[in-house]
C-alpha cells in the first residue's frame, strides 16, 4: 500500500515541477506549485516525520496565498507603468 501511495506523492511532485518550469501564465504556476506543495507533504507523512508535517501543511497556503498577492502586485506596477508611458509593451 505505501508502495502505491510514493509512487503517487512521486507523480504529483513531478506534474507540479514540471508544469513551473513549462506553464507561462503565473496564475498556473500558482495551482502547479500547490500540486507540488501536496506531493511532498504526502511524501513528508510517508517518512513519518509528522511535526515536519505539520509545518509543511500550515506554511503551503500561507506560501500559495504570498504568491497570489506578488502576482496581483506585480501586475498593478506593470499595469500603471504601461499608463504612465515608463513601458511600452
Amino acid at each position: 500500500m505505501e508502495f502505491f501511495v510514493s509512487i503517487i506523492a512521486i507523480a504529483l511532485m513531478v506534474i507540479g515541477a514540471l508544469g513551473i518550469i513549462l506553464l507561462k501564465n503565473p496564475m498556473d504556476k500558482v495551482i502547479m506549485f500547490s500540486i507540488l506543495d501536496a506531493g511532498f507533504l504526502l511524501t513528508v507523512v510517508l517518512f513519518k516525520y509528522l511535526d515536519v508535517a505539520l509545518f509543511v501543511a500550515l506554511s503551503g497556503p500561507l506560501s500559495t496565498l504570498v504568491f497570489i498577492m506578488a502576482i496581483v502586485k506585480i501586475k498593478e506596477i506593470r499595469a500603471k507603468k504601461v499608463e504612465s508611458g515608463e513601458l511600452h509593451d
